[in-house]
């Protein structure tokens, strides 16, 4: 009987510790989420910080190159319609031999056809014989086409002309002010050339604010800002001064040096620079720069077919990409995750606990009522070989494995439970101890073989016997048994005793050494009594084995009541 408690333990068990099981399975896999949760935005943003990073630089080199490549087209168009003026075999004549007004006839007609088709619908035009300057506009006739001006090299305003000539290009770009219409212009100015010799120049302009306003109509200056800016670092276009019109309508001079502080900005175009100096033959690579400081993120320069200049876009990083935009993914992983950690934490519920819960109450009720199975014994899974384990395990430790009634053991814990019942409303007790008449003598004349097959018998007897399912017998220990009838009076006391004498008389087990009768009998002592709280059961089965030992002293083969207040 030492093991005794380690099995009370083992029955227990699930009723002390099924909810707080459930409660800390809980709470770990809470954790567990939390800390996987952390885990992986931690992995996606180390994974994706690369992916960012690149994707944002394409977005920078993206917003640049197109913004080149459509003023580069804007310029090229122009371009080639001048150039056909500028090759054409009537104007090149006519420049030659200025006074030939047949000449001047053919080609201005020539230059006609194709005015229409400039973006300005004007020109300039000016000869390097005579320095004279025409002016060229609208639906004219050649008849109308005089000199306007004299070409003056020491005026500021004639330089597009002499610096045109000048220059080993066939043409030249600036932006400036077309101070007739006080507008300022992109202005394209191409030389005419015969044998070598450079007989003109034909400018024409393409409306600045206009250009603008296509470029950076899409930006959101506030946190992006494009420039146009020449080999030389003057900024000739800023989509911050779109709102100023003193820019469009002014001589602005600005450098980068006079608009930006950042060293990483100021490196990269100095570089860029450094690296430059010719007309671009087409729009280049554009180089994306990441700034470490400051309000921009990127900047990309960007090469400008056919002009010496660079598109300069600095951009924060809300306006391309970064992990912000991840957000609703992020957002959604999340809430999967979630889902997925309550339906877990359900499904294992019902596999797991629910069913830890049942057996757990099935061992409560077993407890209770002192019948009844555990439950879960018919599943063929862990917790079915649980069920199992523990109904073996119940078994064993309050069925008396001889005569397959309950023990005393049983018999002990369940007075404990049935006296704090009865207690409560004074309720009667009957206890009922009973002895096998000169068991002794019986294992000496039959062996001891046949001594267990008489103890199974009267066990059987006496189960029968005791009929209600509050009541029970149990082998008290020997040839000793009891039997415990909750609820009952001295009157119903004596009935089961009768019946407990006759039941075994009736087994008529030969017994020639009982002084009694031929046949195996048994001695009874009955006690009945009211329970208060201060009664121990120890009290009643004491006055019970009183009562057997009158029973004995009297000839055996008989019941004896004594009941609890007598003395």
């Amino acid at each position: 009987m030492a093991d005794q408690p380690a099995i009370e333990e083992i029955l227990t068990e699930p009723l002390k510790s099924g909810g707080k099981l459930a409660a800390r399975f809980r709470r770990v896999n809470t954790l567990l989420f939390a800390a996987a949760s952390l885990i992986i935005m931690a992995v996606i943003a180390f994974l994706f910080n690369d992916v960012i990073v690149q994707t944002s630089s394409e977005y920078a080199g993206h917003y640049a190159l197109s913004t080149a490549e459509a003023l580069s087209a804007h310029i090229n168009r122009e371009l080639g319609l001048v150039s056909l003026m500028a090759r054409s075999e009537a104007v090149i004549e006519w420049m030659a031999d200025e006074d030939d007004l047949d000449k001047k006839d053919q080609a201005f007609a020539e230059m006609k056809s194709i005015l229409a088709d400039l973006y300005g619908f004007n020109m300039y035009i000016g000869l390097v014989s005579s320095l004279n300057q025409y002016r060229v506009e609208g639906d004219f006739a050649a008849t109308d086409i005089r000199p306007v001006e004299y070409l003056d090299s020491s005026n500021l305003v004639d330089e597009w002309f002499f610096d045109c000539v000048k220059s080993d290009k066939d043409y030249m770009l600036n932006v400036g002010m077309d101070y007739t219409l006080q507008r300022k212009r992109v202005w394209i100015n191409y030389k005419i050339v015969r044998d070598s010799n450079t007989l003109g120049v034909i400018c024409t302009g393409l409306e600045f604010s206009h250009l603008v306003g296509e470029l950076f109509s899409n930006y959101d200056y506030t946190t992006m800002r494009g420039l146009i800016v020449d080999d030389r670092g003057n900024i000739l276009m800023d989509s911050a001064m779109m709102g100023d019109m003193t820019f469009l309508h002014s001589d602005y001079n600005a450098r980068i040096e006079d608009e930006f502080t950042n060293p990483q900005i100021l490196t990269a175009f100095r570089a860029h620079l450094n690296a430059s100096g010719n007309y671009h033959e087409a729009t280049g690579e554009p180089e994306v720069v990441m700034l470490s400081s400051g309000s921009y993120r990127h900047m990309t320069i960007s090469p400008i077919g056919a002009t010496n200049w660079a598109v300069v876009i600095l951009s924060g990083g809300a306006t391309l990409f970064e992990m912000s935009q991840f957000l609703p993914i992020l957002i959604t992983v999340l809430v999967l995750m979630i889902v997925v950690a309550f339906t877990s934490s359900a499904v294992n519920y019902r596999l797991i606990f629910l069913p830890m819960k049942k057996l757990g109450r099935s061992l409560e009720l077993l407890r209770e009522n002192l019948e009844g199975r555990v439950y879960g014994i018919e599943r063929d899974d862990e917790l079915g070989e649980l069920s199992k384990m523990i109904q073996d395990l119940f078994t064993k430790a309050n069925i008396d494995g001889l005569t397959g009634i309950y023990n005393r053991r049983f018999m002990e814990n369940n007075l404990d439970h049935i006296m704090g019942m009865l207690s409560r409303t004074n309720g009667l007790l009957s206890v009922l101890m009973l002895d096998i008449d000169h068991f002794k003598k019986f294992n000496d004349a039959f062996g001891h073989d046949q001594g267990d097959v008489c103890l199974r018998a009267v066990a059987s007897s006496l189960s029968i016997a005791v009929e209600r399912s509050s009541d029970f017998t149990a082998r008290y220990g020997g040839e000793e048994f009891i039997a415990i009838l909750p609820n009952t009076d001295e009157d119903g006391a004596h009935v089961v005793a009768e019946k407990l004498l006759e039941n075994v008389r009736a087994l008529n087990i030969e017994h020639p050494g009982n002084s009694a009768a031929p046949v195996v009998t048994v001695s009874i002592g009955v006690t009945t009594g009211k329970v208060n709280y201060g009664n121990r059961w120890e009290a009643f089965v004491k006055r019970a084995d009183e009562a057997l030992y009158v029973s004995k002293q009297n000839g055996r083969n008989q019941y004896t009541f004594i009941a609890m207040q007598e003395i």
